[in-house]
């Protein structure tokens, strides 16, 4: 293991004259950044007017890092010269071999392995549309996604495979077996590539607004809905963080958000926009290394870090969370990033990572699925000073908006809250086989209705008070599930808090509160109602409460399945109630 050289000197906060400036040096000298227009399915929108066609341009530049390593798995170790010569050699096998044309669906359904990202890239340059299905989903879920999506070629690993074989003939799949052993596969991953030494690259006709990916939603109501994303949409995400990072070092004298030689912890799925984007394809355009960690584990998390002098982390504010309480006495001096991403992470969090890892500044981002990720981004002391915000709207090409929700759909001034709106030509092309949901949230003149609830400041400082359906009215006073949650993470003895609606007679709903206990703490359900009502408004505090025995369920993203949480506590009784 090296030792990590000490880092130059760094600007407490961001100089946002100076943070301009550089941007619009960028814009103006960096032809890869300068912004022109695009007509895009019927509206014109801000592009980056000189991007690659495709996401091929990318992946090619990102071999330009050469014998750099970009991925890390266990003994395993692929430069990014490699991991650009693997996927020419593999998309060549899927193209002769395998049958794969332009515009196929080809589903990707295994844990994170260097195969899965391999894959990925094989299956884009080909111009084919790549399918990431979630990898916990069971026998159900899974044929639901392939049904829904229509992909015929699965690439899987062996509890995949043990899964798809119950439906291999009657969907007629075509399933190829990586890293791993298991009978029943049409194809070996490493065979296809021990038959395809040539590593020219791909040949594909491919047009920017063509489609790349079908990513599905995490389903926390009915069935997971296929978020359609187009090369230009992709490229438009990677383009505005790439912008975003160079403006900043050059604001911060040097001081990279990636850290002098940048590497990433890889903890979350890859089949969720913060892995495949914010992690993986990122990584591909700045040089930044991927450190795969088998399963999430926060005390092997810390100790690869450590190994592999690691620069930065991004996952679900859980993650972060539970690395502060396990580091002990262990020093992380390479970490200079935490980002999070998912779910938005409780201030009492912001806090006690700035004080835990005094190296490294906690960052966070707001975007969706159905905006390739990109929306938001919240660093250094900004987040410090507005430790509840998700940050200012990530530029150039993208443009947020606070509108009423009610039918007169009125911009709203600052400091209201409304429904966040986001158009950007990384929005979603829109809903697989669901025309009726995609009018519902996209609009004909591109503003995507988030589903969000929030405000922005006089500074522009974004901040996401609830979703819309995660209200709870109490005779007639709208309270934020979220206001209450963190509001719960401010006590000591709290380490996972999900709040709910509770049916009543009277006031048509009150406030329930379901909470964990951090490990070693035992809580009084009765006091942390009288601390919570110490710091919020009566009408918000909680009026039942259950204490969990065990940690609360999640679904594929890492946030916590509030369905499952509710429906199983309105099946008890509750630790505490009032009245």
């Amino acid at each position: 293991m090296t030792t990590a050289s000490p880092a130059p000197a760094d600007p407490p906060t961001i100089d946002y004259a100076r943070l301009e400036a550089e941007r619009s040096k960028l814009i103006e000298e960096n032809p890869l950044f300068q912004v022109g227009e695009a007509e895009i399915r019927g509206n014109t929108y801000r592009v980056f007017k000189n991007a690659p066609p495709s996401l091929t341009g990318l992946f090619m530049h990102g071999a330009s890092h050469g014998d750099k390593d970009f991925l890390v798995y266990e003994d395993t170790r692929i430069t990014f010269a490699q991991s650009w010569a693997l996927t020419c050699r593999f998309a060549s096998a899927l193209q002769k071999e395998v049958g794969i044309k332009q515009g196929d669906r080809v589903a990707i359904a295994m844990r994170n392995y260097p195969e899965w990202c391999i894959s990925y890239m094989a299956i884009v340059a080909l111009g084919a549309v790549v399918v990431p299905l979630n990898s916990w989903w069971k026998e159900d879920e899974l044929r639901y996604g392939l049904e829904d999506c229509q992909a015929k070629t699965v690439i899987v690993d062996a509890k995949r495979l043990s899964y798809l074989l119950t439906m291999k003939e009657d969907l007629g799949l075509t399933l190829i077996l990586a890293r791993e052993d298991g009978e029943g596969a049409d194809y070996r991953y490493e065979t296809l590539l021990e038959g395809h030494p040539d590593v020219a690259v791909p040949m594909a006709a491919i047009q920017p607004d063509d489609d790349f990916c079908i990513i599905y939603t995490s389903g926390s109501t009915g069935r997971p809905k296929g978020v359609i994303l187009t090369h230009r949409g992709c490229i438009s995400t990677l383009l505005s963080w790439a912008l975003f990072a160079a403006a900043l070092k050059e604001a911060r004298n040097g001081v990279s958000m990636f850290g002098d030689d940048p590497g990433i912890l890889l903890g979350i799925p890859l089949f969720h926009v913060t892995g495949s984007h914010s992690i993986f394809l990122l990584s591909l355009v700045v040089g930044r290394k991927i450190v795969m960690a088998y399963r999430w584990d926060p005390d092997q998390a810390i100790d690869l870090i450590n190994e592999e002098q690691v620069t930065n982390f991004v996952g679900v504010p859980s993650q972060s969370y539970e690395m502060a309480q396990k580091v002990g006495a262990r020093s992380v001096p390479s970490l200079v990033d935490i980002g999070s991403g998912g779910a938005k992470r409780p201030p009492e969090h912001v806090r006690l990572l700035t004080d835990t890892f005094p190296a490294a500044r906690p960052s966070s981002g707001y975007g969706l699925s159905e905006t390739n990720a990109v929306g938001c981004v919240i660093s250094l002391d900004d987040y410090q000073a507005h430790p509840d915000s998700t940050g200012k709207v990530v530029p150039p090409v993208t443009d947020l908006k606070i509108v009423s929700d009610d039918d007169a759909l009125t911009d709203l001034p600052v400091g209201e809250v409304g429904e966040v709106w986001i158009r950007s030509p990384a929005n979603f092309r829109g809903y697989l086989n669901m025309p009726e949901a995609t009018a519902d949230v996209l609009r004909p003149d591109g503003w995507f209705r988030t589903g969000d609830l929030g405000r922005l400041d006089e500074d522009g400082f974004v901040y996401i008070v609830d979703r819309k359906k995660d209200l709870i009215i109490r005779g007639g006073e709208n309270i934020s599930c979220l206001d209450v949650e963190n509001q719960a993470y401010e006590h000591a003895g709290v380490a996972q808090a999900a709040a709910f609606s509770v049916p009543d007679e009277t006031l048509g709903e009150r406030v329930g509160l379901v909470v964990y206990p951090k490990e070693g703490e035992s809580l009084d359900a009765e006091e942390l109602r009288t601390f919570m009502q110490s710091h919020m408004a009566n009408f918000k505090v909680p009026e039942r409460i259950w204490i969990s025995p065990s940690p609360l369920p999640r679904l594929g993203t890492e946030k916590f399945d509030k369905i499952t949480v509710r429906m199983i506590a309105l099946q008890h009784p509750p630790t505490f109630s009032v009245n």
